[in-house]
């Protein structure tokens, strides 16, 4: 065990000064290994932002929620915009007839969208998301009052002027002071700010969701015109509930829609799990193409490695015969070049972590990704696996050279 440990120990020494008599060797070898690292990290740190962006998206959407509308989510597929176009608009009244008709879900509610313009003294905000809502919009889509309160139900009855703020809203309308108690102009109306949301980043890493306001939908209504562009959301305790009231709501729909038993769903059932679904196949890609990218430069690197460990062999003949001839033991000479082997590829391994943090950033700035231990860690193994794959050839070579022909090499 002690002589394991002692040729393990040598040999790394060995490694060492064998990359630093060669530096440029070295250096162009563990480039390869680099370039290899730096893929494997950047598609890892991709996927699990990606991964980590969606999660958080679809809490954005709100627990165990369908959403009624119009038209339907499109993803892949004919999307049949002509029928759609036809479909009779969704109506606030249909909250309260939801209510009655599906008694197992927790929240009903409805909202309005529109994109504006909003003023506070010489400070503007543009292109900022309105959604006009109902009290229970808050709860459906699951949002967190940071700083005052949300609009309550008495203030939806009389059509109140007041408006919950995004985060994204805040700070560019009130950088240095408290919104709360200001009034703010949407369209050239006063609307006093109550409220301020909870900071959520961005949807599926794109789209801001804090860049926006939330108002009553009766004081919307006094804006834009509600006849079109409504989204109804119905939200159950669980996602068991969820099962069996996703055709409750259905149910309800066709009955208050006046639907006969023959005629298609005049509205769309829309839910996460379409995200989900979709995510599903785009992620597979993004997997396939950075595995294939990853393992063709790896592959590169792996073969400049044991091209290198070849030729170092070959300049070391002499050296091994030497050893072979005091007594060193063909293991030992075989742990000495895959060490070797392994050293130069951990090298180029942490030089890729390094510089796959910052091409993180980098990518952050753009887009999504994240970076953990564990993607560090497997970047790490992956380059011991490399090096004792592509340097054991090498090294069993090296083992299995006649001592007496390696003393006889110039």
């Amino acid at each position: 065990m002690n002589r394991i440990l002692i040729s393990l120990i040598e040999g790394s020494k060995i490694a060492f000064t064998a990359l630093w008599a060669n530096k440029t060797r070295s250096i162009l070898t563990t480039t390869c290994i680099v370039i290899g690292i730096v893929s494997v990290t950047a598609m890892n740190t991709i996927t699990d932002g990606v991964d980590r962006a969606f999660d958080e998206s679809m809490d954005m959407l709100g627990q165990n929620v369908v959403f009624v509308e119009k038209w339907p989510w499109g993803f892949g597929g004919e999307y049949k915009w002509w029928e759609y176009r036809n479909r009779r608009e969704m109506q606030l009244s249909y909250v309260n007839d939801l209510r009655r008709l599906v008694p197992s879900a927790s929240e009903v509610a409805a909202t309005a969208n529109r994109s504006t313009t909003i003023r506070y003294q010489d400070r503007t905000a543009e292109r900022v998301g309105l959604a006009g809502a109902t009290s229970s919009y808050f709860l459906t889509a699951g949002l967190n009052i940071s700083d005052g309160r949300a609009f309550n139900e008495a203030d939806e009855q009389r059509g109140s002027r007041v408006v919950v703020l995004g985060a994204s809203v805040v700070e560019a309308l009130f950088p240095n002071q408290d919104p709360i108690g200001k009034q703010v102009r949407i369209q050239g109306q006063r609307f006093l700010v109550i409220g301020t949301l909870e900071k959520q980043g961005n949807f599926l890493g794109l789209e801001d969701t804090d860049n926006r306001l939330i108002v009553p939908i009766t004081a919307f209504a006094t804006i834009y015109d509600l006849r079109w562009g409504m989204q109804l959301s119905v939200q159950f305790p669980d996602e068991e509930t969820l099962v069996d009231g996703e055709y409750e709501v259905i149910g309800a729909m066709r009955q208050i829609r006046g639907l006969d038993p023959l005629d298609d769903d005049d509205f769309a059932i829309n839910k996460a799990a379409l995200f989900e679904e979709e995510f599903k196949g785009m992620k597979m890609v993004i997997y396939g193409i950075g595995i294939f990218l990853t393992g063709l430069a790896l592959f590169v690197g792996g073969i400049g490695v044991m091209n290198i460990m070849f030729v170092s062999v070959k300049e070391r003949t002499k050296e091994i015969g030497i050893r072979k001839a005091v007594g060193a033991k063909s293991w030992e000479i075989k742990l000495q070049f895959l060490m070797e082997s392994i050293v130069i590829c951990m090298v180029g391994g942490v030089i890729g972590v390094l510089l796959s943090i910052g091409i993180t950033y980098i990518i952050n700035q753009f887009f999504v990704a994240y970076m953990d231990w564990t993607t560090v860690l497997n970047a790490i193994l992956l380059c011991t696996f490399i090096g004792l794959l592509f340097g054991y050839l090498p090294s069993n070579n090296a083992a299995k050279s006649d001592p007496i022909e390696s003393l006889r090499y110039e």
